[in-house]
């Protein structure tokens, strides 16, 4: 019995230790999201940013929430250097909006509501 309960006591910590965080996204992966023909928002920050922090959340949900309707990507630029000089990026966090054709139709800097990742989802084609 004790150790059961030990062992739900690890599960439980490692559990709250968790958090929202989207892995950064290879080159292939945003390639491969770029031609998927569904839209994409690319949201460009750092780990250690804390507006990008509190976004980090939001993008796991969007995730999850639009499987298979758009994809949600994060890039660390401090680790991906060459994506932020890829995408011209110049504050963090920046989100990038592609349309179903990999075009990109907004920009925006600063943290983002997800109410408003959601209405410029939309804009790109997000149905």
């Amino acid at each position: 019995m004790k150790s059961k309960l030990a062992a739900m006591a690890i599960i439980l910590a490692l559990a709250a230790q968790a958090h929202a965080e989207l892995p950064s996204a290879s080159a292939a992966a945003i390639q491969q999201a770029l031609t998927s023909g569904k839209p994409v928002v690319i949201d460009l920050g750092a780990r250690t940013c804390i507006p990008c922090k509190k976004m980090a959340p939001i993008l796991e949900g969007l995730s999850k929430e639009y499987r298979g309707k758009a994809n949600v990507l994060f890039i660390d630029v401090h680790a991906d250097r060459a994506a932020a000089e890829q995408f011209r990026i110049q504050m963090i966090p920046t989100q990038i909006f592609f349309n179903a054709q990999g075009k990109e139709v907004k920009r925006h800097i600063g943290f983002l509501e997800k109410a408003e990742i959601v209405k410029y989802l939309q804009t790109a084609g997000l149905k």
